[in-house]
C-alpha cells in the first residue's frame, strides 16, 4: 500500500519526505507502548551531493540530523527513555534500496559512481566536522 504524501513536508527525494516532528511523535508512541529503553538506528538522509574542487557542501544533511536530534531532545523532555542514537551510513556505500552510489547516505564521500569506476578516494563533507562536534558535546551543539 502507498503512502499518503503530505504536502506539508519537506521532500527528501526518492519518494521519501523529511519529518523531524513525526519522528519525535513516533518514538514518544513506541517508548509509550513499551514502556521500555529506546536506542535509535540508522537514521539518515540521502542525498545526491555535489562534489566540486574535492569538497562536498551538504548544508542539507546537517540541517535533516540536527532537526532531528533536537526533536530527539524533546521526546526525552517528554519522558522518553533514550539511551542512544547511530545514523545510517557513516560512510557513502552502495544504496541497498536502489543499488545506486549517487544515493549518498555518510559523512565521508567515496568517489565511486553508480557502475563502480572512480579513485575511491574518500572525503570528509561538511557534515563529517559538523558531526563530530555534536558528539563532542554529547548533543548541546547541534
Amino acid at each position: 500500500m502507498a503512502s499518503v504524501r503530505n504536502p506539508y513536508l519537506k521532500d527528501a527525494g526518492w519518494g521519501r519526505q523529511i519529518d523531524p516532528l513525526g519522528f519525535r511523535i513516533t518514538i514518544n508512541e513506541i517508548y509509550q507502548r513499551y514502556q521500555l529503553p529506546l536506542f535509535v538506528v540508522e537514521n539518515g538522509l540521502g542525498a545526491e551531493d555535489e562534489f566540486v574542487e574535492g569538497q562536498i557542501h551538504d548544508y542539507y544533511r546537517i540541517e535533516y540530523f540536527s532537526q532531528h536530534i533536537k526533536q530527539m531532545a524533546e521526546a526525552v523532555k517528554d519522558g522518553v527513555e533514550l539511551i542512544g542514537y547511530t545514523t545510517w551510513g557513516c560512510i557513502d556505500l552502495i544504496s541497498a534500496g536502489t543499488g545506486e552510489m549517487k544515493k549518498r547516505y555518510g559523512f565521508i564521500y567515496v568517489d565511486l559512481d553508480n557502475e563502480g569506476k572512480g579513485s575511491r578516494k574518500r572525503y570528509k563533507k561538511d557534515s563529517f566536522s559538523w558531526y563530530q562536534k555534536v558528539i563532542a558535546t554529547n548533543g548541546a551543539d547541534v
